[in-house]
This record gives structure tokens, C-alpha cells and sequence, in this order.
């Protein structure tokens, strides 16, 4: 279960470390290219449940902290959906891992 931090958020958002290393590149790629954007997510039980939204933009901190000590194996096809998710008008939503569409690629190499 990995962790991400976000500006001076009241609390952290966790995520398994498969879709944590996912949103990583999702969120530094948008926000490489000055592209501001909503994230949402689902809360967990042991959070409280519910869900949350932030505006994610370039000017404000943010930290991405893994448990494992190994990088997860990165689907394409799961990065294309958030991209296209996160261009949206609600944003980034993160939902169930699609299939592969092509072989997962290692990250990074």
C-alpha cells in the first residue's frame, strides 16, 4: 500500500503501489506540460470510506511514497485510460485495471 501526499492535504491518500506508480506518471506528465487537472478517488474502509477531489497543479507539493521496494510492471493500457480520464471534465478517476492491450513495458528502464 503506497501513500501519496498531496499540497497541505489533511490527509494521506493511499493506494496500492500498482496504481500509485500509474498515477505518478499520469500526474508528472500533465503537470510537465502545465496542464492542471481534477484528481478524484474512492477512500478505503480503513479510511473512512467515501471519496475526495483535489486540483492538481504544478505549484503545489506533492510526494508519492511506495512500500514495496521494487517498482511495479507498468500497464499502457491502464496509462492511456487515466491520461484520457484525466482530460476529461471530472478528471482523473481511478478505476479497475484494464486488460493489457500490448505487452506491459518495465518502468523505468
Amino acid at each position: 500500500m503506497g501513500t501519496f501526499y498531496y499540497g497541505d492535504a489533511r490527509y494521506p491518500i493511499h493506494l496500492d503501489d500498482r496504481t500509485l506508480a500509474h498515477l505518478r506518471i499520469v500526474i508528472l506528465t500533465k503537470l510537465r506540460r502545465n496542464e492542471s487537472f481534477a484528481f478524484s478517488w474512492t477512500k478505503t474502509a480503513s479510511d473512512g470510506s467515501g471519496h475526495g477531489t483535489v486540483w492538481m497543479h504544478s505549484a503545489l507539493a506533492m510526494h508519492f511514497e511506495f512500500l514495496g521496494s521494487k517498482e511495479p510492471e507498468i500497464n499502457r493500457a491502464r496509462l492511456e485510460d487515466m491520461s484520457i480520464s484525466a482530460n476529461r471534465t471530472l478528471g482523473l478517476v481511478i478505476e479497475d485495471e484494464p486488460a493489457p492491450r500490448e505487452p506491459d513495458i518495465d518502468w523505468p528502464r
